[in-house]
């Protein structure tokens, strides 16, 4: 009897329980603290805080891999934060869902009505390839242990866009997916805390309060056209980011032409948010003790950030260029939002720009390099995918 309570007692999680796997279940509690309470990306940090609790409870097989024996039969099935990842993100289905659906919640309009602000959403991207550089150049000075292929996963947390972060990530650098996700989605949630004091820094009170013209109204050809044409045009230039641009424009294609309204509305709804579920439970078990606490963990989050950073100075910056060329003035704000962050980038840039003028109203302006951001990043991963990959 007493042999029995013993191995009882070694079965619980108690017993089995390190000091590694209770830091990640506190981090994971962590991270569903700031969904909550903070309201930091509840959508996907709750889901991921609470795969980053289950993967670290010892014994209890969340990501355990199916036993098979001699003959092939399956003796122990795998657990189900195994299958989740491995169906969904390791093929990289979930990140291309998740993508059809932004697809589908977003308006080309304000970008098709000023096509220039396709400059600003490029020049965010600089913050990817400067981070690549930076990664590549610690790894050769031998301060951390990054790859090509980890410098370029890492170098993509700085268009801010998760789904894109993760896709490129579960192709480049697999071991490395945890960390780079929370950094791509924690850097999301802090927007409204990171990009002002960049944007006030980089631009004058005078500059903050350009009002710009009101947009074109832009017809509904136009933007039916425009992601078939954009979708073609990608996969033949560029075919490794047909994938996450294919499906974006669908997603967006079945919102603008007006003869799919239920499809699109599965995809703006239920489905994404299924997807997101399953997204963040996957995500979170790769935050396993054993991947995540480690010096490279604090390095990806260290380079995330000034990736992040650049990004957004970069298209300030070049705001601030095209207005020395440009006829019609353009507000130097609308150029931080040309990372990904849709639509929270583009909302601080309104909010800044309201307090150097209450009548300065940017977010339409604004959402063209926001939604020109989720295409450059994109673009971005591609090309990462292309040279890295190949």
């Amino acid at each position: 009897m007493e042999n029995k309570l013993l191995n009882l007692y070694h079965d619980t999680g108690i017993y089995q329980l390190e000091l590694g796997q209770l830091v990640m279940i506190c981090v994971g509690l962590l991270l569903v603290f700031l969904a909550i309470k903070k309201g930091f990306e509840p959508l996907l940090l709750l889901p991921i805080g609470i795969g980053a609790v289950l993967v670290n409870i010892p014994g209890a097989g969340f990501m355990a891999a199916p036993v098979y024996d001699a003959a092939g039969h399956m003796v122990s099935p795998g657990g189900l934060q195994y299958y989740i990842y491995h169906g969904g993100i390791e093929t990289g289905l979930f990140p291309l869902l998740i993508f059809m659906g932004v697809g589908a919640m977003t308006d080309f309009g304000p970008m098709l009505a000023n096509p220039k602000t396709l400059l600003l959403g490029a020049a965010a991207q600089f913050g990817i390839f400067a981070t690549v550089i930076g990664a590549v150049l610690l790894g050769a000075f031998g301060i951390m242990d990054f790859t090509l292929a980890d410098a370029a996963a890492i170098g993509i947390i700085g268009g801010a866009d998760g789904p894109t972060a993760i896709f490129v990530a579960s192709r480049l650098a697999p071991d490395l997916l945890g960390a780079i996700a929370v950094a791509a989605y924690s850097y999301m949630a802090l927007v409204p805390l990171i990009q002002p004091p960049i944007m006030r820094a980089l631009t004058t009170k005078e500059e903050r309060s350009i009002k710009m013209e009101q947009l074109r109204p832009v017809s509904k050809k136009e933007k039916i056209v425009f992601p078939i044409v954009v979708t073609i045009l990608v996969a033949m230039f560029l075919p490794s980011a047909a994938p996450l641009l294919g499906m974006f424009c669908f997603g967006n294609l079945m919102r603008e032409c007006g003869v799919v309204d239920r499809l699109s509305d599965t995809a703006q709804n239920a489905l994404i948010n299924i997807v997101t579920i399953f997204l963040g439970l996957g995500v979170g078990s790769k935050l396993s003790s054993e991947a995540f606490l480690n010096l490279e963990t604090l390095g990806i989050l260290s380079l995330g950030l000034i990736a992040f950073s650049i990004g957004t100075a970069s298209g300030v910056l070049m705001a601030k260029l095209m207005n020395k060329f440009s006829k019609e003035a353009i507000n130097p704000l609308i150029g931080a939002a040309g990372v990904s962050a849709v639509p929270m980038a583009a909302r601080v840039a309104n909010k800044i720009g309201l307090e150097a003028n209450k009548q300065n109203f940017l977010l339409m302006h604004a959402m063209g390099p926001n939604v020109a951001g989720v295409i450059g990043s994109a673009v971005a991963a591609g090309v990462m995918l292309s040279y890295v990959g190949g």
